[in-house]
């Protein structure tokens, strides 16, 4: 598919009344009035609410970074823009027209930047936010639309729900033939690699630790959406093992070393730049053994951020990296097709060489 370039933003004169103190700049004094336009249809989302919908879905507001790349992935020209500017590096892996959308800050999670006037002044026919359905992005989602009067839709954004998501979201944006087609490879990539992983007996399975932040000693526990694709995955998540349920945690270096992963995985470059030679890691098997992985991050990292269907790849790239004998598939085709089809590029030679540098150890 060969996206055309994103309708340009051309602002209508209007007065905007504030609402409340929700979000950073917002002021509480009457909500923004707009009414939701007649509706053609109406959806149930994944928190079960019945949301209206506008004849037709063309401009698309994302709540966060995994509703954009989902959107982006599905229907390019209906999105109204990124949770933040694609950078310098990213910029040569999506064509240009969509390089340059502008960023809008993000409504929902850690950091949240954008106020709802700013929302309304985009002129959305829906917002969609993908990922948790907890009580409290429910309860967001019911207050964005009722103060906004624009609908606003959440979707499960679970990595094992990927299939389902594309469906979903491809039927809510009028593209269902697309939604089917990355929703077959998702469905292909997840029973793939399920079924594989299922011929290694579980006490057998690496240990991994997934490395956050630039000293690596950040990492998510069971029940992260950050570190979803090692679950996925199916292999051992080595501090969700010892700490349990959670989210993002910080642990000591004395944990990593009582740990002892036999393999690291990381999105972060300065740290995979510094661990051969910090002499606090040299004590850990995975370091010695030279099985520290570097995700490839451009424009989305494979494995964790933004958690989203971006990690799809991811688990073909885990399994590669972790099991090359029972993953011997050439990865860089798989690479360029994955991009064809969800990024709506291909990447030459030169650059898939670059994205798959830290699959290997450097020297």
């Amino acid at each position: 598919m060969r996206p055309g370039r994103a309708k340009p933003f051309r602002p209508r004169l209007a007065v905007l009344w504030l609402s409340f103190g929700l979000f950073p700049g917002v002021c509480a004094t009457q909500p923004i009035a707009q009414p939701i336009a007649a509706a053609q249809e109406s959806v149930v989302d994944s928190a079960g609410r019945r949301v209206a919908l506008p004849p037709r879905v063309e401009r698309v507001f994302p709540a966060g970074p995994p509703a954009s790349v989902i959107v982006y992935m599905l229907a390019p020209e209906k999105l109204l823009g990124w949770t933040r500017a694609i950078s310098p590096p990213e910029r040569p892996f999506l064509p240009e027209g969509f390089a340059d959308l502008p960023e809008l800050g993000r409504l929902t999670g850690r950091g949240n930047t954008v106020n709802l006037e700013a929302v309304v002044g985009a002129r959305p026919d829906i917002v969609l936010d993908i990922g948790s359905t907890a009580p409290t992005f429910v309860s967001l989602a019911d207050r964005v639309q009722e103060q906004i009067g624009v609908p606003t839709v959440l979707i499960d954004g679970r990595l094992a729900e990927s299939a389902g998501t594309f469906r979903t979201v491809g039927r809510l944006l009028g593209v269902p033939e697309h939604g089917e087609r990355l929703a077959r490879y998702a469905e292909e990539t997840l029973a793939e690699v399920r079924r594989r992983m299922e011929s290694i007996p579980t006490d057998r399975r690496l240990k991994v630790y997934m490395a956050r932040g630039p000293r690596g000693l950040q990492t998510g526990i069971r029940g992260s959406i950050n570190v979803e694709a090692l679950d996925v995955a199916g292999v051992r998540n080595v501090a969700a093992e010892a700490l349990g349920d959670g989210g993002i945690v910080n642990v000591s270096m004395e944990q990593v070393l009582a740990w002892q992963p036999d393999a690291i995985v990381t999105i972060d470059r300065g740290f995979y730049d510094s661990v051969w030679t910090d002499p606090l890691w040299q004590g850990v098997k995975a370091v010695r053994e030279r099985r520290v992985y570097l995700s490839p991050g451009l424009p989305f990292t494979w494995v964790d951020s933004p958690p989203s269907a971006n990690r799809l790849l991811g688990l073909r790239w885990l399994g590669k990296v972790l099991y090359p004998d029972i993953f011997p598939e050439d990865l860089r085709e798989e690479t360029r097709r994955f991009y064809a089809l969800f990024y709506h590029r291909a990447p030459d030679d030169r650059q898939i060489d670059d994205l798959l540098a830290g699959s290997r150890p450097p020297g």
